[in-house]
Order: structure tokens, then C-alpha cells, then sequence
């Protein structure tokens, strides 16, 4: 019988795939093409540079050796069902450079597209025999979502076979988990606690310092009459085992006498503060005054004002600083004064009220009212 459908390279690509052979690059197959050859069933020629009529390119889903023929590349797209509306009766592959590099005909076949009621996902398979599957690169785009069953359930396979591997090599290890402490001979660090047996537990269980401690205690206070100096001697030094130890580390840090004044000798005033551990007391470093008020800047670069109201208008009274502060401040103090007394009248309870939103940092407005909500005209200092 006759072959009626077959794919050969053409002219460019048998030309791409021989220099690919002969300098030991790779020839890089990116993307199938399908169109419906004008509505006639095309006879491949190698002279071809694209389709008769193209419909549809696309990046390849799958391009791999087939695994019966090491001599035959398969070329797989696949084509979703949103996408149709045409014939597929010839198929084109290309390279990254836009290439055609093999051309091949194929069964007719409608691709319907959802909005004419029917719809399917189509693959495209292109087996191309070539002289040397080593010079394609077998490459795929991964950003391509759409894969065969038999691609899935291969790679499904491979997976499991990499995770039975892995776990057989987890399981032979003899220590899997350094971060963890073996069951055999382990070495710990930092705090490790563990459980205190009972007193008089003489069993292989871990001995901790609290049950250590408490079976010393026991045989202290259990000692004979003829011991008890040893006792008290224990209880002097609070049972430590390591006294002289604790001793002479504490002697150690002590200060020797006769090195005081060696210390002191040759430091001058910053030096004798901080040998001492004492800090610089503040002090003034100016003071002024006009005909706003008055003002002091202190070491550790604090400024107090001090002045009295402005002009009153009704209720409403402007103070201005004696100088300008560096930025806005709301640590302000009002301080109430009358010039006599006039008793304890309701006309004299009223309340000085601060401006927020009118505080800058060269002074501030005062709003005072009376307590029935008149405004005062003389009750600002």
C-alpha cells in the first residue's frame, strides 16, 4: 500500500540539522504549526519555507525521542477547545528562528470551536525520522499548561520512582537528622532537661543535678552525731562542691586597695565620671530676656520661655515667645493671677484654654471664659 501520510525535513531543515551535526551545536524545534492546505490534501515538498494556509502556530507541548526508535523524534501540540474553527490536513515545525525545518500532511480533521456547540482538546503528533536525535535539543517551554494523559501518568511515574529512592536513602542513613539527637550515644547541647527520678532510685535512668542534689542533702542531714561538723560545715558553705571555686571567682573581680589611687591617678574630669559611673549634671549655657518675656538654654539643649499675655480681645489673648524655639512645642504652662482678691464670687471662676491649631513654635493663642460662658477681658498673666 501506498503511504499517504508522512513528514520529511525540508531543504532549510535537512541543511540546519546537517551543520548541527557537523559542529556539535544543537537545532532548537520551538513551535508546530497546523493549517487546512486550501482545502486540499497536501503532498509534503522539502522545497517548502511555510504552510499552503497556515491556521494556527503555537509553542510544542512535548518534543522527546520515541522511545521504540532511537532514530524518530516526536514533535507533540496540544490544541485546547477554546481554540477551532478549521480544518488541520497539513502540519509545519520550526525552530526558534522561525524556521520551517520539517513539513508533513495528516488525516483531515475539523477542530470545532465552542461556539459553533461542540468542542475538544486536539493532539498534534509529528514523527520526524532523523540521521542524529543528539543534535535536537529536546526542550519544551514549561509555561505550556497542557499535557497528554500518557505525559502526566510518565511523569507521575518518574516522581514516585525519585521519592521511593530518596526515602530508601533517608531510611539507610545513620543519621538522617543532625539537627536531632540520636537514640544511640547522643551528645547534647544547650539546656537539655529530663525527668528526676524519685529519691533512692537506683536505676539506669538519668540522674539529674536536682535528684543529685537532693540525695547530698539527704546524706548530710542523715549523718551521724560525730559527724555533725561536717554538716555544719556543708551548710556554711550552702553544700557547694566547687567553694573554693566560687571564692577566688569572687575575690577576683574585687579591687585591690592599693590600685584605688593607680586607677584615679592621671584622669581628668570626664574620666574620673565614668570611672565612678556618674553621668554630667546639666547647666545653663545662656539666659536673655526683652520685652516679651524671658528665656534659658540648658546643656543638654533644652529651652524654657517664660513671658505674659498680649492684648486681650475678647477672650482671645496672643502670647509671644521671647525668641523663636527650633520646632513646635506643646509642653505649655499657664499660670492664673488677678490683681487683688475679690473673694469667692462665681464672676471669678473662669478656665485659660490653649489654641491647638494655633501654636507655632514663636508663640500661641489663649482662649478664656467666664464659667456661664462669657468671654473674660482681664484674666490672662
Amino acid at each position: 500500500m501506498t503511504v499517504k501520510y508522512y513528514a520529511i525535513l525540508t531543504n532549510q531543515g535537512a541543511a540546519r540539522l546537517a551543520n548541527a551535526t557537523m559542529l556539535g551545536s544543537k537545532l532548537n524545534l520551538t513551535q508546530m504549526a497546523v493549517g487546512d492546505a486550501n482545502g486540499v490534501l497536501p503532498t509534503p515538498d522539502p522545497a517548502q519555507t511555510k504552510l499552503i494556509n497556515q491556521k494556527r502556530i503555537a509553542p510544542l507541548n512535548l518534543l522527546s525521542v520515541d522511545p521504540n526508535n532511537q532514530s524518530q523524534i516526536i514533535a507533540e501540540q496540544i490544541i485546547p477547545e477554546n481554540e477551532g474553527g478549521f480544518w488541520i490536513r497539513e502540519i509545519g515545525l520550526y525552530d526558534d528562528e522561525g524556521v520551517l525545518i520539517a513539513v508533513a500532511n495528516c488525516p483531515e480533521t475539523y477542530k470545532p470551536q465552542l461556539q459553533e456547540g461542540s468542542g475538544r482538546t486536539q493532539t498534534i503528533r509529528m514523527i520526524l525520522v532523523v540521521t542524529n536525535t543528539e543534535a535536537i535539543t529536546l526542550k519544551i517551554d514549561p509555561s505550556v499548561v497542557l499535557a497528554t494523559r500518557k505525559y502526566v501518568d510518565d511523569e507521575v511515574l518518574e516522581l514516585k520512582l525519585y521519592v521511593d529512592d530518596q526515602m530508601r536513602n533517608h531510611i539507610a542513613a545513620q543519621d538522617p537528622h543532625t539537627q536531632y539527637a540520636q537514640k544511640h550515644n547522643p551528645t547534647f547541647t544547650g539546656e537539655p532537661k529530663a525527668p528526676t527520678p524519685a529519691a533512692g532510685n537506683n536505676t539506669t535512668r538519668i540522674a539529674t543535678t536536682e535528684f543529685v542534689q537532693a540525695a547530698i542533702t539527704a546524706l548530710i542531714n542523715g549523718a551521724p552525731a560525730t559527724l555533725d561538723t561536717l554538716k555544719e560545715i556543708a551548710a556554711a558553705i550552702n553544700n557547694d562542691p566547687k567553694f573554693s571555686t566560687t571564692i577566688n571567682n569572687a575575690l577576683s573581680g574585687k579591687q585591690p586597695l592599693d590600685e584605688t589611687l593607680t586607677h584615679l591617678s592621671g584622669k581628668d574630669v570626664a574620666g574620673l565620671l565614668a570611672y565612678l559611673g556618674l553621668g554630667e549634671a546639666r547647666y545653663v549655657i545662656q539666659r536673655g530676656a526683652n520685652a516679651n518675656g524671658a528665656w534659658i538654654r540648658w546643656s543638654d539643649g533644652a529651652i524654657e520661655v517664660f513671658g505674659t499675655g498680649g492684648s486681650n480681645d475678647n477672650g482671645l489673648a496672643k502670647v509671644v515667645y521671647p525668641i523663636a524655639l527650633p520646632k513646635l512645642s506643646r509642653f505649655i504652662s499657664i499660670a492664673e493671677r488677678i490683681r487683688t482678691d475679690y473673694g469667692s464670687t462665681s464672676n471669678n471662676v473662669h478656665v485659660s484654654m490653649i489654641v491647638d491649631d494655633q501654636v507655632t513654635n514663636t508663640g500661641f493663642y489663649v482662649r478664656c471664659q467666664m464659667y456661664d460662658g462669657r468671654p473674660s477681658t482681664s484674666a490672662f498673666s
